[in-house]
């Protein structure tokens, strides 16, 4: 009898051990998720904001509509982008901008680590028809 009852506490202990682990899991995992989300939903809002400046008249502030005013610092300026590289950081991740062609692209790298990488958005800009495409991948830095 006493046998069998350490057989069950271990039996016990073993399956509390798995459930915590998975638990764990899944809990990094949806983590993960959500910052991937959370990028992506920022950088559609950057997309909109380099969407505006260059509809915006020059007189305005914005690039009316000429490739030449779209440049990496323009248009960081104009969307807020404080940082050195025309970057800005948040809550979710690290942001930067590349411009000065069509299209203009923008990256954001996450804070939730997973498997050794962080998740990375690329979200490009195509000016003219008013496009905006995003990408979830994963690295170590931004691009």
């Amino acid at each position: 009898m006493g046998t069998q009852q350490l057989l069950l506490i271990v039996l016990g202990v073993i399956i509390v051990g798995i459930a915590i682990a998975v638990g764990i899991t899944i809990f990094n995992n949806q983590a993960y998720n959500a910052n991937a989300n959370a990028l992506t939903s920022e950088t559609t809002n950057y997309a909109s904001s380099v969407l505006q400046y260059w509809k915006t008249p020059i007189s305005q502030g914005g690039a009316g509509r000429d490739i030449a005013n779209m440049t990496s610092e323009k248009i960081a300026n104009f969307i807020g982008f404080t940082g050195a590289d025309n970057t800005l950081e948040t809550e979710n991740g690290e942001f930067t901008v590349v411009g000065g062609a069509d299209p203009v692209v923008i990256y954001g790298l996450g804070t939730e680590k997973k498997g050794g990488s962080y998740p990375l958005v690329t979200t490009e800009v195509v000016l003219d028809p008013g496009t905006v495409t995003s990408e979830i991948t994963s690295a170590t830095e931004l691009p």
